[in-house]
Parts: C-alpha cells; structure tokens; sequence
C-alpha cells in the first residue's frame, strides 16, 4: 500500500514538473508583465499627485520637484552618457552620411544655416564641428549704443535685480548666490551680506540675467562687455538638463550642475559671466585659458578648483580648496589679452564653446538707474542690447 502511494505521488510530481516546464518554455499559463498598462497607471498616479500639488499654489506657479524627486534624477548617468556623446560627436562621418544626418539635426531644431560661415555641410567631418559651426562676419553686428550685449544666442530665461542672496532662475524658482559663485574672498559667511560683499560702491546694485541655448543656436559664447577677467572657478557636477521646463521644476539647478564662472570687474564693478553644463553638453572650452577640463570621469561633491589670473612672482595661481602655484600663462585669441593684471576681453570678443546647447548666467554690479531692454521668453541673438544707462 505504502510503495503504491509513493508511486502515485511520485507521478503526480512528474506531471507538474512537466506542466510547469511547459509553461515556462511556451510563456503559458503565468501573467505576462504589462509594461504600458504599468506605464499609464504610474504616469497616471504621479500626474494625479502633480495636480494636487498645483491645487495648492496661485495661478501660474509650478511646484518645483522635491528632494527625492531631484535625487532620483540625479542618479542617471548623465556625465556617462554625456562623454559618450561627446566622443560619439567626435567620430567622422562618410562624406555622403553627412548631408542627410545634418539635414535632418537642422529641420529638427531649425538651424539657419545661411548665417553660416561654411554652408555646405559636407564641409564638415562630425557633428561636433556641425554644432561648433562658426558664423559669417557680418550675420552678428555689436549695438554700439548700448554697454551691455548678449553674449549668445537663445532665450531669455529670467533677468532683473537680485535683491538678495537668492537669484531666480526662472519666475518663481530661484537658487543660493553664495552656492553659485562660491567663496569670496574678504566676504563673510553670512548669506545676507553676500550680496553687499560684492558691491563696491553704495550707489550701485546686483543685476542678473540667464540666456538659454537650444541644441538649433550658435555654440559659441561672447564677451558681453569691456572687461578683465581675473579668476576663473570651475564647479565639477551634475549634467542635469537646463531646458526652461526643468529649470521650473529644479530649485537650485545652476547650483548642481557642472560649470565654469569668469569673475572680475567692469567700469562699474563686479562682473561675472558663467557657463553652465547641461545633459550632453560636458564640455565647456574657454578660448584663453587651455587648461581646464571640464566633465571628468571623477570628482569631489561640492568642490570647485580656481585659477586666478592675477600673477604674483610672475606665477598664476591655482586652488583646489586649499591655495597652490602653478607657472601658466594664458592663450591670446582675438579680441583677448592677456598680462599679470588679468585677461582683457573687448566686447564682443569670441571667449569659448559648449558642446550642444546650454545657458549663460550673467551677474554684475551696475549704477542703480540701469535697465534692461527684454522681456522674459524673447529670443536675442549675440551683439544685441541687454540694457542701458
């Protein structure tokens, strides 16, 4: 009896082990995960949460991403994928690949190559040089009248007075003036009086203004004034997208993001002009100065490394947290000079590069009775009026 049930079980235990093997071969008789369904119903579930996010706040406004939100984006591997980008950017192409891959990049992004200095496309080998394209002589005259011009093409982001330690990106989001330039020297640490430390005289205030580039404008950035750069701060970061839709939803954006801010002074005092990273733009190239090198495959959260172009004993100086010398001069280009005092830049003056589309942050210190000739989403292209006196 015993031996007759044995075998009973044993082949009831064959026939499951059968069944179930079969199942597993042919996909039959277990759920298929459903990734769009499970798509919609998470897309669903987070809108659903946006919108009662929103309820609460006056109209216009966007709720700006929270904590986890911002952490979870920065987990992707943006500076990976950027440096694939950029040496995707750098492979050449066959010369009869050329003409249709940037014939589609222009009607996707809607390119004005007749503003070119090449126009033919076949002239160039990749699509690093296609984004780098130069620009015919005359396609971008200077506004005389004015003391301050763009210093790139794109959009404007946001503009205006910073009226105190936090600067708005865009309407409504803003992020921390002391975190975005860092340290000064002879400036406290009190984030109220930051602002005051960089003014030279009471009868002067901070303005700021942020020009956004689309992946379709001019890569190139200009000096937007006569002035004399004497510090040089790159900020090693995230690669985060600075499309004007992200920049609503990420405080502090331009503060996590990888960038490189020139400092000095103007005929009315500070002046500041800083390039920010983006999401494929890992490599920001400043004419003058051959040794930075930007996106890294590592570094230290939250540090930044100087270089001042002030010499003393005929040496320039380089930081990285704690102060170090190292003998180096800078490259003249056209419109640059260069001596022991700092780097001159004319206005207008061709001063780097991005890789792709990115933004530029301008803050400096000007008479009271300044004001700018924008509104905020126009497009303005390089060489024209950011304001007046």
């Amino acid at each position: 009896m015993a031996s007759a049930l044995r075998r009973v079980c044993r082949g009831a235990t064959h026939r499951v082990a059968a069944v179930t093997q079969r199942h597993l071969s042919t996909g039959r008789g277990f759920p298929r995960p459903r990734p769009l369904p499970l798509l919609l119903v998470t897309g669903g579930g987070y809108l659903g949460y946006y919108q009662y996010r929103k309820s609460g706040l006056e109209d216009g406004e966007s709720p700006t991403a929270t904590d986890t939100e911002v952490a979870l984006y920065r987990s992707f591997p943006t500076r990976i994928l950027s440096r694939a980008w950029g040496r995707l950017n750098g492979v050449e192409l066959p010369a009869w690949l050329r003409k249709p891959i940037y014939s589609l990049y222009i009607w996707t992004f809607g390119v004005n190559m007749q503003e070119a200095a090449i126009e033919d496309l076949r002239h160039y080998r990749n699509l690093g040089e296609f984004f780098r394209r130069r620009l015919k002589p005359a396609v971008r005259p200077l506004c005389a009248t004015s003391c301050l011009i763009s210093p790139a093409d794109g959009k404007i982001l946001h503009f205006g007075r910073v009226q105190n330690s936090e600067v708005e990106q865009v309407k409504g989001v803003t992020y921390s003036l002391e975190k975005f330039l860092g340290p000064q020297n002879g400036h406290t640490d009190d984030p109220a009086s930051f602002r005051e430390g960089l003014l030279s005289s009471p009868l002067s205030d901070l303005f700021h203004v942020v020009v956004y580039l689309a992946p379709g404008d001019y890569h190139c950035f200009h000096s937007p004034t006569d002035w004399k750069v004497t510090l040089r701060r790159h900020f090693p970061g995230s690669l985060l997208s600075v499309n004007p839709g992200v920049a609503r939803l990420v405080k502090e954006l331009f503060v996590l993001n990888e960038r490189v801010a020139l400092s000095g002074q103007w005929q009315h005092g500070f002046f500041s002009l800083t390039a920010v990273g983006a999401t494929n733009v890992g490599s920001i190239r400043v004419y003058f100065d051959q040794d930075l090198q930007t996106n890294a495959p590592r570094y230290s959260k939250g540090s930044f490394h100087d270089r001042s172009y002030v010499a003393v004993d005929d040496q320039v100086c380089e930081t990285v947290g704690v102060a170090s010398c190292d003998g180096g001069v800078t490259t003249d280009k056209g419109g640059v000079a260069s001596d022991k005092g700092g780097v001159a830049l004319e206005k207008g003056a061709a001063v780097g590069e991005f890789n792709l589309g990115s933004t530029i942050v301008l803050l400096f210190e000007a008479p009271k009775d300044f004001t700018f000739n924008l509104t905020a989403g126009q497009r303005i292209r390089v060489g024209e009026s950011l304001g007046s006196l």
